[in-house]
């Protein structure tokens, strides 16, 4: 574990919000954020114990983590969320939303109850979290949202997902012009395949190769990979990058 991080000299720790922190990307982002010394909020909507299983793993190299819950939808269950980090730990210095869902389907064949409760989480999601964000970051602070490489690859099937994503991508760029002054980044991180249990679902070995084949750098990406990216944009060394998309996909878009 690497030493604490000061927040802009201050020599208080600093502490990240990691929304979706059961999932594979976001536990291994937390797990990132808390090996550079900073404490880690874990958040989980309905998985509880993959959350906590994140949180032992911080805690037993000698980080400091927490899991909290709530529903990224609803601004009264992430504002107590935030609540809780700032009673517990001072404040907050960064903000990595990964929380989302992908249901896919032709245009044609979509159910609308589908498409909506995507637009609930993905975009409304977003809109709470990065609201929340702009007006809870503490000076030198970053915004990290997720969009997805598939906004750039019109892929069959992923016509409202891509679409739900390129409002996430929309919500961030503003909100980094929104934020003149205030010392705060605000960028998206677009993840193209990632080995995650989320995506070998429903897919033949066949296929998962196909697709791992089609990056230059011929495999998938991993979780770890998507990681450092949202360290490199949340730590001293990504402070001049603000309003962009990090696309972290080994070449395929």
């Amino acid at each position: 574990m690497n030493g604490v991080v000061s927040q802009r000299g201050s020599g208080r720790p600093r502490v990240a919000v990691v929304t979706g922190g059961s999932g594979g990307i976001g536990g291994a982002v937390a797990r990132r954020l808390a090996a550079d010394g900073m404490a880690v909020v874990v958040h989980y909507a309905g998985g509880a114990a993959a959350a906590e299983a994140v949180v032992e793993a911080v805690t037993a190299v000698g980080g400091t983590a927490v899991a909290l819950p709530g529903d990224v939808a609803e601004p009264g269950e992430m504002a107590r969320l935030f609540d809780t980090t700032e009673e517990r730990f001072g404040g907050v210095d960064a903000v990595v939303h990964t929380a989302g869902i992908m249901l896919l389907a032709p245009f044609a064949e979509m159910e609308m109850d589908d498409f909506d409760r995507m637009h609930r989480v993905n975009v409304r999601g977003t809109f709470v979290v990065s609201q929340l964000a702009a007006r809870r970051l503490r000076p030198g602070g970053a915004l990290i949202n997720f969009s997805t490489s598939v906004t750039r690859l019109q892929q069959p099937g992923y016509g409202g997902y891509a679409a739900a994503k390129g409002a996430v991508e929309a919500m961030t760029l503003v909100l980094a012009r929104e934020l003149r002054g205030r010392d705060v980044t605000v960028n998206a991180v677009a993840p193209g395949p990632t080995a995650t249990p989320l995506f070998a679902e429903g897919k033949s070995e066949e296929l998962i190769l196909r697709i791992a084949a089609a990056a230059p750098l011929e495999r998938l990406g991993t979780p770890e990979d998507i990681a450092e990216a949202v360290a490199f944009l949340a730590g001293p060394g990504g402070r001049w990058i603000n309003g962009q998309v990090l696309f972290s996909n080994g070449g395929i878009a």
